[in-house]
């Protein structure tokens, strides 16, 4: 479990202003964290909207197809709030699955440690399994963790929040079963000004259910209402457009937080920070001085039994369609008007609407066959006895995309993802250009420089796992009398710099959920285009059914990637002899 603290959020004052005619808003009290100190404004915009039946309702301004008027997401009801201050409620619906137990509870006690949920809060899960309130508690214990930091005893803390999670068993696409969940968290919120928190960590062929009954039957009368949807958001453009259509048939846009946990990453948080407030890095941020840049995410197991899970995805659509394309939008974009959630996405749609479609002759893809190291035999993907037999899904790709606009025309991002590779890592590389009439080219003397300048370019480096990191590969002079040339990192390395662990992305994002600051969650318009992009090449890929290079389990993969990225004069980043992922 990530430790100390969660990362400090500047667009978190920027809360969203209402637009709506007769919108009331309320200044609710402060958030107090207590390992960072710092206290964020929380806004709750209050909006009065009718069902013809008089039932309050959420939402945004439109009807949908149910008749229902929505406005902006945000809960309505008939005067103003109660009295007794406000409270939140957490459901997590698919409360027994294995992302439920390992990040999402443990999450949510994490914030709890920091006194960073509201005072007045309340967890739920919801699943078909049956279970008390006492086993559901058994269960989440299991995988709760305190700070290392130990301000307060961590028993108390872990059962004064254990105290606070209940269960509640129904199907998924049952009314009568979120209605008595409804009714159950009547009873915590008694008195108080009811805001509700829906996680779906359940699979995708059922989020519309789920939203159809809870949105019915357990949405907030008066507060807020909230859904946080995982991934996958479709396979393609046309499924991803249709559940877009069908969640909203019951929801605003303004309510659904499309997760990324990528995007609650450390250094993803910081990228903007790092371009956008160093003068140092801004004007070199185009293609007059940046070469390539190359997203890489490896991992150094396969699927695991877990196969036939990711066997209907494959690589592209689990890692690089929203992950490392994620990415990429913030890295690419244009400097936005402001820190607001909606400045910050219209910016990253830019850059995805001006990135061609992905070729089939800029994508390479492999699968990993088992291999035998140090006596210890490694099963291939073909062996999973949950994949399909003769299955052509690629567990690793790489591609070549580029961006048609005025800062990035002509530059190659080239991304690569992999499963049983030789290392787990993710990172950003900026391949600097070379340097015009450089001085110290190797001479063909005996003795020279030493160093093929013009190979060695500068080369910004930030690692978002594991070990995260910020480095700056620079030609530096050895010490001593003769003129010999070393390549040198100049590294921020996050371990050495911050004695504090670094929060889980799920902290980040659950906090943000719960504020309303919608910034690291995907828009529709957002998902729309970044589908735009993949969903030819993997239509082809499918269709023509093509065979994946094989590569050994634990090997740097494919060749094929290498030729690929040489199609690009350029050279992975990774693989390189002075670069083993360490300083």
């Amino acid at each position: 479990m990530a430790a100390t603290g969660l990362g400090f959020h500047p667009a978190a004052f920027f809360s969203a202003h209402p637009r709506e005619a007769g919108t009331i808003t309320k200044q609710l009290p402060f958030r107090h964290c207590s390992h960072h100190r710092i206290r964020v404004a929380r806004r709750t915009c209050l909006l009065r909207a009718k069902s013809s039946n008089g039932r309050p309702q959420i939402g945004a301004s439109f009807s949908n197809s149910n008749g229902i008027e929505v406005l902006d997401g945000r809960a309505t009801g008939d005067g103003p709030p109660e009295q007794g201050g406000s409270t939140v409620s957490i459901t997590v619906v698919g409360a027994s699955g294995d992302l439920a137990k390992k990040k999402i509870f443990p999450a949510l006690f994490a914030l709890f440690y920091e006194d960073c949920l509201p005072k007045h809060f309340t967890v739920f899960g919801y699943a078909r399994s049956k279970m008390s309130d006492e086993e559901l508690r058994n269960m989440i214990s299991m995988t709760l963790t305190c700070r290392i930091d130990k301000r307060e005893n961590c028993g108390d803390k872990m059962e004064q929040f254990l105290q606070r999670c209940f269960y509640q068993s129904g199907q998924y696409n049952s009314e009568d079963g979120f209605a008595e969940l409804d009714r159950k968290l009547k009873e915590k919120e008694a008195g108080k000004l009811p805001n509700r928190l829906f996680y779906l960590s359940i699979p995708p062929n059922i989020f519309v259910d789920v939203v159809r009954s809870a949105s019915r039957t357990a949405s907030s009368s008066s507060g807020w209402t909230r859904f946080i949807v995982e991934k996958p958001f479709g396979r393609d453009s046309e499924s991803s457009g249709e559940l877009t259509r069908s969640l909203k048939m019951y929801l605003a846009e303004e309510q659904i937080f499309r997760i990324d946990h990528y995007l609650g990453k450390e250094l993803v948080e910081n990228l903007s920070v790092l371009r956008f407030s160093n003068l140092v890095f801004e004007p070199l941020w185009s293609r007059n001085y940046i070469r390539n840049v190359q997203l890489i995410f490896s991992e150094d197991f396969g699927t695991e039994g877990r196969g036939g899970y990711f066997d209907n995805y494959g690589i592209i659509r689990d890692i690089m369609q929203n992950h490392l394309l994620q990415i990429l939008a913030l890295f690419a974009m244009e400097t936005p008007v402001s820190l607001d959630a909606e400045d910050i996405r219209n910016e990253k749609v830019k850059v995805l609407r001006s990135m061609r479609q992905l070729k089939l002759e800029d994508v390479v893809v492999g699968q990993y066959k088992g291999h035998t190291r140090g006596g210890k035999s490694f099963p291939g993907y073909a062996d999973d006895p949950t994949v399909p037999k003769g299955s052509v899904t690629p567990t690793f790709a790489a591609a070549a995309l580029f961006i048609d606009n005025a800062r990035w025309d002509g530059v190659p991002f080239l991304m690569k993802a992999g499963k049983a590779l030789h290392t787990r890592r993710a990172e950003i590389r900026v391949q600097f250009r070379r340097v015009p009439g450089n001085l110290y080219r190797r001479r063909s003397a005996a003795g020279a420089a030493g160093l093929d300048v013009d190979a060695a370019t500068n080369e910004l480096v930030l690692r978002v796992q594991p070990d995260e990191a910020i480095y700056l590969k620079i030609n530096n002079k050895v010490p001593g009398l003769g003129m010999r040339l070393d390549r040198s990192d100049l590294n921020l390395l996050y371990s050495e710099r911050y004695r504090r662990e670094i929060p889980d992305a799920y902290e980040r994002l659950l906090l943000d959920a719960i504020e309303g600051e919608r910034r690291l969650f995907i828009r529709s318009d957002e998902l729309d285009a970044a589908w735009a992009i993949f969903t030819p090449v993997l239509r082809e890929l499918e269709e023509k059914r093509v065979a994946p290079e094989l590569y050994p389990y634990g090997s740097r993969g494919p060749v094929g990637a290498h030729y690929l990225a040489a199609n690009y004069n350029v050279r992975w980043g990774d693989i390189t002899s002075d670069d083993d992922g360490s300083f």
